[in-house]
């Protein structure tokens, strides 16, 4: 797969984005675009498109005349309802993709996980958390391209803002391998037992 060129505006939009799961940005806090544009070294116009892509994304809350201040997380009922929708979205992109990646694709979850894996070793939880995003995403765009993704991606992140399972289950690598490993055998209902397994 080639390496993906990303503009400054995504750049800037994944710091944040990590700030915010790592819990650096704390719940309500007011973003400043002018101290932001000040950190990155540009206009306040990519700083306002950042925000507007990370307030769609469910991160940030946008209100006129007041700005943009980080989400609250979900409270314990949403979380539920969100985990729920995570799992029928993975199901339905398990029965789309088992059976029909080919080698190379396959090949290339093992070399996400072993992303993942590294990061657990080096106890770099924000990246472990966002390489964990990606190896579910690289299956749901498989599964259904950027409609599914659209569906599937504010869930997921708005889930893992401040998740601190990622620092205490030493399972969580070993659960995506049981993942591809369901996807090596062909195997639908394997998958599906080792995606429920994973998401809580």
């Amino acid at each position: 797969m080639k390496n993906k060129i990303f503009s400054v505006r995504d750049q800037i939009a994944d710091v944040l984005r990590s700030d915010i799961i790592s819990g650096e940005l704390a719940p309500n806090t007011k973003l400043n675009e002018i101290q932001l544009a000040e950190r990155f070294e540009v206009s306040r116009g990519p700083i306002r498109d950042v925000i507007l892509k990370l307030t769609k994304e469910g991160l940030l809350v946008s209100k006129s005349n007041v700005g943009a201040s980080v989400n609250s997380p979900l409270s314990s009922e949403l979380q539920k309802l969100s985990i729920e929708l995570r799992k029928k979205i993975e199901e339905f992109a398990v029965k789309e993709v088992v059976g029909k990646a080919t080698m190379e694709q396959v090949a290339h979850m093992d070399i996400l996980i072993d992303n993942m894996q590294e990061h657990f070793e080096k106890q770099e939880y924000t990246e472990l958390t966002k390489a964990d995003i990606a190896f579910h995403q690289y299956f749901i765009e498989l599964a259904g391209g950027e409609n599914l993704f659209n569906l599937w991606y504010p869930i997921v992140i708005r889930m893992r803002m401040n998740y601190q399972r990622i620092k205490t289950s030493s399972k969580l690598v070993e659960e995506h391998r049981d993942i591809v490993q369901a996807f090596k055998l062909g195997d639908i209902k394997q998958a599906i037992a080792a995606i429920r397994k994973n998401i809580k």
